[in-house]
């Protein structure tokens, strides 16, 4: 019989308990449910609504059940559904009526809505360690790296040179901006919603604020409708890890690049990289092209809670069971995804002789050759234009701007003087860009000891 038999006169088909139950993944919410359970017991004891030692077995028993699942000795019934109604059923089976007494005052809709948001906060937590994790290793690598020169990119043509610890700190500020936003969405979790009931709240006299105090949260829910339909916190959630893993794909792109023999940036360490079963010569960057595939569940996971959610009525409906395989898939995603870039990261080589050379074609110093011009009383216009009658003329003649003789250069204005050897030069180019944010080692440093600083990073 179900808990919720009284009403029925026959039993649920079958196939009917196959497709309503959640127990085959929502199992992994029992730590958060049991706990959950405990801090409601406590509190109907507390508020008499049974007795302290109605209360007391009811907790006792609820930790021993935890301590049994943990020990493999549990299995979970797929005709009790969800793993609220198996903890339930295995509290009854153990204690008889005293445990049918756990549920007063509360709903299922309020108990799923508190076990996930408690679950949710954790993984949080979790996500938000191995990112900083990931941002301590990004540092490490700037520092050693502060006067590594490479072509900046912009569409993927060389554009302007920079330092590979400058555009590590790139990604360092989007995976900053992750961290915060997760710690964002940990501010609207933190509500408790348990005391809503289904939708109306109940008329026994909880006490929601000891339930909140005893689980951790910073509040309780303020309204009950919203509180047990409320799936934005998911929403939210799904979203910061779909840009996060966005911020990963990105740079899985250019280690792809960077690997490759056009390139040669760096090389990937073995432990992070795969062969091919029929070109013994072949190393795979399968690593990185396994986190930019798996970016796509991320963002299919989203539309897909922003679709089961777009049309639903006031207050819960069956559809928002669909929530947690796809926040579970993207949180598991994320967090399998993480750890292993950080190591393939941390592990590659850096092959500054390679990025050097590649700074030094492709006139990545034009612009700094206009900018002595203007600084020599040229409007920017006709310098530009200038330099790039400069730039035509060095691909004629198979020449670097730097190989220009004083005589070539005087052709194409009189403003220039010994002083623009010095100018252009790479070295120059990086490090006369200071200013708060720029590419110079200066300005780099500042801005890892600010992060060091953020993320407490010694």
């Amino acid at each position: 019989m179900k808990l919720w038999g009284g009403r029925f006169s026959k039993n649920t088909d079958q196939l009917t308990d196959d497709f309503n139950s959640s127990i085959r993944f929502d199992s992994r919410l029992y730590r958060h449910d049991i706990k959950g359970s405990i801090a409601h017991a406590k509190m109907l004891g507390r508020c008499g609504i049974i007795t302290p030692e109605e209360s007391d077995l009811i907790c006792r028993t609820l930790e021993e059940i935890l301590s049994d699942i943990e020990n493999g000795h549990i299995e979970f019934d797929i005709e009790a559904e969800d793993i609220h109604m198996n903890i339930e059923k295995i509290l009854i089976s153990r204690i008889g009526d005293t445990g049918k007494k756990l549920h007063t005052g509360r709903s299922r809709n309020d108990q799923v809505a508190l076990d996930i948001r408690m679950y949710l906060k954790d993984e949080i937590d979790s996500i938000k360690a191995m990112i900083s994790g990931l941002i301590t290793v990004l540092i490490k690598i700037a520092e050693k790296n502060l006067d590594t020169i490479m072509p900046g990119y912009t569409h993927l043509q060389r554009a302007q040179p920079v330092t590979f610890a400058h555009h590590i700190m790139a990604y360092v500020q989007m995976f900053s901006r992750d961290y915060d936003r997760l710690s964002d969405c940990f501010k609207r979790l933190d509500s408790m919603p348990l005391g809503s009931g289904a939708l109306a709240g109940t008329t026994y006299n909880l006490d929601r604020s000891f339930v909140a105090s005893e689980l951790g949260f910073g509040s309780i829910t303020e309204n009950s409708i919203d509180a047990v339909s409320d799936r934005d916190f998911i929403l939210e959630l799904n979203s910061a890890l779909a840009i996060a893993m966005m911020h990963l794909s990105r740079f899985c792109e250019e280690i792809i690049l960077w690997c490759s023999h056009e390139f040669s940036f760096i090389e990937l360490d073995d432990a992070y990289s795969t062969g091919s079963s029929i070109m013994p010569q072949k190393k795979n960057p399968d690593v990185a092209e396994l986190i930019r595939g798996k970016t796509g569940k991320v963002y299919g996971n989203l539309m897909s809670l922003l679709t089961v959610m777009k049309g639903l009525p006031l207050a819960y409906n069956k559809d928002m069971q669909e929530d947690k395989e796809a926040i579970f898939d993207s949180v598991d995603t994320v967090k399998a995804c993480l750890p292993v870039f950080t190591r393939m990261i941390e592990t590659m080589t850096v092959r500054k002789d390679r990025m050097l050379a590649a700074a030094k074609g492709g006139f990545l110093n034009a612009t700094d050759l206009a900018d002595y011009l203007v600084k020599k009383g040229v409007p920017f216009r006709d310098s530009h234009y200038i330099t790039g009658k400069i730039v035509a003329y060095c691909i004629e003649n198979g020449k670097n701007i730097d190989d220009l003789s004083m005589n070539e250069l005087k052709t194409f204005s009189d403003r220039f003087d010994e002083d623009v050897y010095k100018a252009v030069s790479l070295e120059t180019c990086v490090n006369e860009r200071k200013l708060p944010g720029g590419p110079a080692s200066g300005s780099v440093y500042a801005s890892i000891l600010k992060i060091k600083d953020m993320y407490n990073i010694k």
